[in-house]
């Protein structure tokens, strides 16, 4: 079981999440980061991060991967820690007022003030209606990549078509045996860039485009074997493989959060617009994931929200301190 000490615990590394740190970084505090996905970025990492976002103050146009790229870099002098690809799933509030976050894997996280800024929420694999599916999760069946390594020199049909389906099956082209993509449309809503590259590794023969087509059953003993698919003429195929990657996208719930006493309105989290606190002192919640009269789910809203709230958690992790608040270019940026 791993250990850590800090000042804030961030839970959601999305675009919001990570401009918290940089403010509480210009404070001095330490921040570390819980996200359920295996990446920082959230949605725009997951879902999305081809698309152009044009109401960024003094970007006309950027795409949300530069985007988070560009946040990791401004917080990077701060040296935040993240526990990617855990789910938290308890909160202790101790004596003397800090708090104890658990997580999946067993992680602990000690800190003084607890920010929420998981977006929409906890994300949730949206699972297709394929026989036995269930059955072999774990066992060759798994909706995202940890772990590419886990793949060489194996057999992967992977399912989808957007960005991320697109994205993996170039990746593992250069590392899996055999890269099945199976797709129900023709045309696929990723980015086109990519989309190309897709049939030109199919063209090439690096990997099998099976288009028109859908995944109904999987096969094993034990373990992941076999595929079964059937285009739309209803004919009927197999496909021998040991893994399963179905990338449907993701489902947002607000998950364990809804059980630590938080007014809740909705699947959001009510806040105080003075400092986006919620009725728990020490626990504030920030983007998304939160709502007040006039609440606007931007990103810009949500950098907003950040800047307020981390004055606020600044006196509360330091009482005794006075804070005394000026304009970045009097700060620095310095790391700790």
């Amino acid at each position: 079981m791993e250990t850590i000490t800090t000042d804030i615990c961030i839970i959601g590394a999305g675009p919001v999440g990570l401009f918290a740190v940089f403010e509480a970084g210009l404070l001095k505090m330490r921040c570390h980061l819980v996200d359920v996905l295996p990446q920082v970025g959230g949605q725009l990492s997951e879902i999305y991060p081809q698309k152009p976002i044009y109401d960024i103050p003094g970007f006309p146009t950027v795409n949300a991967q530069e985007l988070v790229d560009n946040l990791m870099e401004q917080i990077a002098p701060f040296h935040p820690t993240f526990s990617l690809g855990e789910r938290v799933e308890q909160l202790h509030q101790l004596d003397d007022d800090s708090f104890i976050i658990q997580t999946n894997e067993g992680t602990e996280v000690n800190c003084k003030a607890v920010v929420i800024a998981g977006g929409l929420g906890c994300f949730e694999p949206r699972k297709p209606a394929i026989d036995r599916l269930e059955e072999f999760e774990g066992k060759g069946v798994a909706y995202m990549i940890r772990n590419p390594e886990a793949y060489r020199n194996k057999r992967v049909v992977l399912s989808g078509g957007g960005d991320s389906a697109l994205d993996w099956t170039i990746f593992l082209a250069n590392i899996a045996s055999e890269v099945t993509l199976v797709h129900r449309g023709d045309t696929f809503r990723g980015a086109p860039d990519s989309a190309d590259k897709v049939f030109d590794l199919a063209a090439s023969g690096h990997i099998n485009l099976v288009l028109q087509s859908h995944i109904t059953g999987i096969n094993g003993n034990g373990h992941l074997q076999e595929i079964n698919i059937i285009d739309h003429d209803k004919n009927k195929a197999s496909i021998e493989a040991d893994h399963l990657i179905p990338l449907y996208g993701l489902t947002p719930k607000l998950g364990p959060i809804a059980d630590w006493g938080l007014n809740i309105d909705k699947s959001a989290i009510e806040v105080n617009t003075f400092d986006y606190s919620t009725n728990v002192p020490g626990i504030y919640a920030i983007g998304d994931i939160n709502t007040y009269p006039g609440k606007l789910k931007l990103i810009l809203c949500g950098f907003h929200e950040a800047a307020l709230m981390v004055q606020s958690a600044f006196k509360h992790v330091y009482p005794e301190q006075k804070l005394s608040f000026k304009y970045t270019t009097v700060y620095g940026v310095t790391a700790f």
